[in-house]
């Protein structure tokens, strides 16, 4: 039987030599004691809760200086953990972005890119297998807009799940203005395997859709399983088409709204998708009136959200898991809403390439601000470090993960962040504000310094002087480089038709 007195009673002297070694490595590593999360149990592995909105601009968050909305729960969200202001999407389209976060690797590597119709490659490990083969239960709740089933994709469970159903599940519906809408058309809830469909929980987009992902979520947390949980909740707000949610009627009035600071009535060039979808959501040339009728609905669906997340973070608390909780909320990518005089999210301005991002959780100061320029499909690397998970080689080829950041160790990431869409556009943007955008179908460019120009609103690359030519060449060659190491699929495009 073993002697139940205390170690002090039973052997003082190796009591006092463990004290002393104690105090010794607490020296050695000062600061360095937080370095990951940690559970309630020494050696717990944290839960994730990955809370991913579509479509929502970066500053759409009140605790960043929007006065025009409300977003209490993701106010109080930045005041536990660490927001950044230089996330960036990499590619702003719902199904490149999303592969890119869940495989860690950029689209022209994991092939889903964007570029006649490419394709998920093999050899690609998912952040929830990798997450799953570490003992975790992998959730998934929402849109799934990624080639496959979740199951194949590492979640050994679906709750609320959101997809396609073909047409005959489409019906004609029309957003709060009455236009005919255009996006979602035939998704209905379904089972994990697609083969029972549940058309009376709503088909298409509908006002209430956000609290039924909520519900989803909430039902999955309250199991407070024996494993830790990563918990991926993917939200379809603020995507078109828009519909006020219910109790948001009158909330928001559009005389109230301010329109972007850089809004114009029309983008000055056919930047790459001048006649696509999202363009033709809103009447050429655009209006302040007609902008700020979308913003006050655009407002109220992200209000909307953010009540729900508070359901899901209220769950979460009341479970008691919340301490041992790594919380991380983005969107797949930003939103024009009339800046630049677009309406959609098919370019690399400021808006749309970068992204809200907020991660809290144990031992992430509070309320802490970071201008490191990261990208989304850095979350799984990220997530598997502050796990203590090894991440597989497949999600570090293409991506580095900013847990030192997030740890307070390291300011910055990237001296150079890029991003891409589809054959029309590239663009390069360095830690130091500058940024350059490149459009191969016009062979023009844009230079913009970010600093002094945060907006984007002055093209350096037009005053002719020789300074800002200087600049362009240097960034130019570096984007080429990029290009040529990364595997643009257009230089190969290009080479074939030399």
């Amino acid at each position: 039987m073993k002697d139940p007195r205390p170690l002090l009673m039973r052997k003082p002297l190796a009591f006092l030599l463990l004290l002393g070694f104690a105090s010794l490595m607490t020296s050695f590593f000062a600061g360095r004691l937080d370095a990951a999360p940690r559970g309630d149990k020494e050696g717990t592995k944290p839960n994730i809760l990955f809370l991913l909105a579509d479509d929502m601009r970066p500053d759409a968050i009140a605790a960043l200086g929007n006065a025009r909305i409300e977003t209490p729960n993701l106010d109080a969200l930045m005041a536990r953990g660490m927001t950044f202001s230089r996330a960036t999407c990499s590619y702003p389209i719902c199904v490149v972005s999303r592969a890119e976060i869940l495989t860690g690797q950029h689209g022209w590597k994991n092939g889903v890119n964007g570029f006649r119709g490419g394709k998920l490659k093999s050899g690609v490990t998912f952040w929830s297998e990798t997450l799953r083969d570490a003992g975790y239960e992998t959730w998934y709740v929402g849109k799934w807009h990624t080639s496959g089933r979740p199951s194949a994709r590492g979640f050994t469970d679906v709750n609320g799940l959101f997809s396609s159903g073909g047409g005959k599940w489409a019906k004609p519906q029309t957003d709060w203005k009455g236009f005919p809408i255009t996006g979602y058309t035939g998704w209905v809830f379904q089972s994990e395997d697609g083969k029972t469909k549940y058309p009376e929980l709503g088909v298409g987009l509908t006002p209430e859709i956000t609290s039924r992902f909520a519900d989803a979520a909430i039902e999955l947390i309250e199991r407070k399983p024996e494993k830790p949980f990563f918990l991926h909740v993917s939200f379809t707000s603020p995507h078109d088409p828009l519909m006020m949610p219910p109790g948001y009627e009158g909330k928001y009035r559009a005389e109230d709204m301010e329109v972007p600071g850089n809004f114009l009535p029309e983008h000055p060039f056919d930047h790459g998708n001048f006649s696509g979808r999202d363009e033709a959501l809103m009447h050429w040339p655009r209006t302040r009136e007609a902008v700020k009728d979308v913003l006050r609905v655009y407002y109220s669906v992200i209000d909307d959200m953010d009540r729900q997340i508070g359901r899901i973070l209220a769950t979460l608390e009341a479970s008691g898991q919340a301490d041992n909780t790594l919380v991380i909320f983005s969107s797949d990518h930003g939103m024009s809403v009339g800046s630049h005089g677009l309406r959609g999210k098919q370019n690399q301005y400021e808006h749309t390439i970068n992204v809200p991002l907020i991660v809290a959780g144990p031992g992430i100061e509070p309320g802490s601000k970071s201008d490191a320029q990261v990208y989304l499909r850095e979350l799984y690397a990220t997530a598997c470090e502050l796990a203590g998970v090894p991440t597989p080689a497949s999600a570090t080829e293409t991506s580095e993960s900013f847990a030192p950041v997030l740890m307070g160790k390291r300011a910055a990431h990237h001296d150079t962040i890029f991003g891409y869409y589809t054959d029309t556009q590239r663009m390069i943007r360095t830690a130091d504000g500058w940024k350059l955008i490149y459009y191969p179908h016009l062979e023009r460019y844009q230079l913009f310094h970010l600093t002094e120009d945060p907006l984007e609103m002055r093209d350096l690359s037009e005053t002719g002087e020789e300074v800002y030519q200087a600049k362009m060449e240097e960034l130019s060659r570096k984007l080429e480089a990029w290009r040529k190491e990364m595997g643009d699929p257009l230089l190969t495009e290009e080479k074939k038709e030399g």
